[in-house]
């Protein structure tokens, strides 16, 4: 459930892109009268405008009912909608994909940061606090787990940015749902690997 709500954002932002040509005119028109959009009814190019907003309200959504049910905010739903608020905004106020094709990039980038800094800074790496309380492994271990998010946030800021301004605005759009999260799978498949060859040897055991 919480995978679900996690990438309901990204989620939506595909379905409305999809399926923008086949919203009736008259949906189109109550969009525009509700809201600053000049939208075309039936225009493919004005997908990116339109999903774009619903990624943007959809995130508000997210960061909303988190708080209404936990009563506190989920950093990275809050960073995201940051992010989609300013490089979504930007899009739709210069008519421009180009904003919006960046953000997970800078988003990625953000993560890769974090993750990294955490190398240097505290008794703990980032990884280790996220995970420590289910997995028990050498601090060594934590530190190569961390390093190695660091380098796949980086990687997939920049696997996106090469997508975008290589391929088309649809298959961009095509990977950033399923490129995206395919590769988040594969890496943490690769890591849920990794990490059981020494919880088998027992977290007093020093890693050769």
């Amino acid at each position: 459930m919480k995978f679900l709500v996690d990438f309901f954002p990204v989620l939506l932002f595909f379905i409305v892109y999809k399926f923008y040509t086949d919203i009736p005119v008259q949906v189109v028109t109550s969009i525009n009268a509700l809201s600053f959009l000049s939208l075309t009814a039936g225009e493919p190019t004005d997908a990116i405008f339109l999903a774009t907003a619903a990624a943007i309200v959809a995130s508000f959504a997210q960061v909303s009912l988190f708080w209404l049910k936990h009563r506190r905010f989920e950093k990275m739903h809050v960073i995201s909608l940051t992010l989609i608020t300013v490089f979504g905004g930007a899009t739709l106020a210069f008519q421009d994909p180009v904003f919006i094709k960046w953000k997970p990039t800078i988003l990625n980038g953000l993560f890769a940061l974090a993750f990294i800094a955490s190398q240097y800074i505290g008794n703990k790496t980032l990884a280790q606090r996220m995970m420590g309380h289910a997995v028990s492994v050498p601090a060594t271990i934590w530190r190569r787990i961390n390093l190695a998010w660091g380098a796949f946030f980086l990687f997939s800021g920049l696997v996106n940015i090469y997508v975008a301004y290589s391929f088309s605005e649809e298959i961009w759009v095509n990977f950033k749902l399923f490129g995206l999260l395919g590769l988040t799978l594969i890496f943490v498949f690769a890591q849920a690997f990794y990490l059981a060859q020494f919880m088998e040897r027992g977290s007093d055991q020093q890693p050769n």
